[in-house]
């Protein structure tokens, strides 16, 4: 079983430690001001670290450089453990260490859920809260301090399609609704996951630098919310027990350590089941 790395990002917070308060992650469209100066300040200030701790080094996990660690749906990758389906506890794993790191610069600093399902969505597209000249959340450099693949811009873009065609409620709804884990990952990735990915298009649209555009935080965070939903609704953690003791690469953590969003110190402002655009 594959063990940690070194590539680690160590927060000041032990991972195991009980948390102290539960802290609920807003929706991008409802963040107070205060919350909005959080998120800005925690990304800028992550920007401005060019250790372990920085954004860089955590972007570069994801696509690499210098090493991808990311689980996706595709058979080589599933293959690897024997069918277990990674990818969902693997970005709530990755999610939770950036957050980790964010909230090491801006104490109450937390991630934000965009629902590109929602009308606003449809009608503006790209939140505002991630556009703006200067703001750190519209835009970073990409594999800076590292080799970067050849071709690829040095800051991230974007070349989003008509907000029009971003996925509806009715078919997070129908997704939702699958009563099998494996089903319900496989539909969530291809179908909505994927999807966000190519409309926002440019840096989003290819896995090696996705994760260097900001706006990827608040697309995984909703995508990893959606997975809480499935949970609540169905009353069950979702991966078959099985898969527990699969090391989430490369952080310190089981499957079976990221199943309880509560255990790992937050939960989603909105978070009714059967209400995907609460919050």
């Amino acid at each position: 079983m594959p063990g940690t790395s070194s590539d680690l990002a160590t927060p000041h917070r032990a991972v195991n430690s009980l948390p102290t308060q539960t802290r609920l992650r807003p929706g991008v469209d409802k963040l107070t001001d205060q919350q909005a100066a959080d998120l800005r300040d925690a990304i800028g200030a992550m920007a401005g670290i060019s250790d372990e701790r920085g954004f860089q080094h955590l972007a570069g996990l994801h696509g690499g450089p210098p090493k991808a660690y990311c689980q996706h749906g595709y058979a080589d990758q599933w293959n690897r453990y024997h069918g277990a389906p990674l990818f969902l506890p693997w970005h709530r794993a990755y999610l939770h260490f950036f957050e980790l790191a964010m909230q090491d610069r801006v104490g109450g600093a937390t991630l934000a859920w965009w629902d590109w399902t929602a009308p606003k969505a449809h009608a503006q597209g790209i939140p505002a809260v991630y556009e703006g000249a200067g703001n750190p959340l519209a835009a970073q450099p990409i594999a800076a301090g590292h080799k970067r693949p050849r071709g690829v811009p040095a800051m991230s873009w974007r070349d989003p399609d008509d907000p029009a065609n971003l996925p509806g409620a009715d078919l997070l709804t129908k997704i939702l609704n699958l009563p099998d884990f494996q089903d319900f990952s496989t539909q969530l990735e291809q179908q909505l996951h994927n999807a966000v990915h190519g409309w926002v298009g440019g840096a989003m649209g290819s896995v090696p630098i996705a994760a260097f555009d900001p706006i990827f935080y608040a697309h995984h965070t909703m995508v990893d919310r959606i997975w809480r939903l499935w949970q609540q609704q169905h009353g069950q953690p979702g991966p078959p027990p099985a898969s527990s003791g699969i090391v989430l690469e490369p952080f310190p953590m089981k499957v079976g350590d990221v199943l309880d969003v509560a255990a790992l110190g937050y939960d989603y402002a909105g978070s009714t089941v059967n209400v995907p655009g609460a919050g």
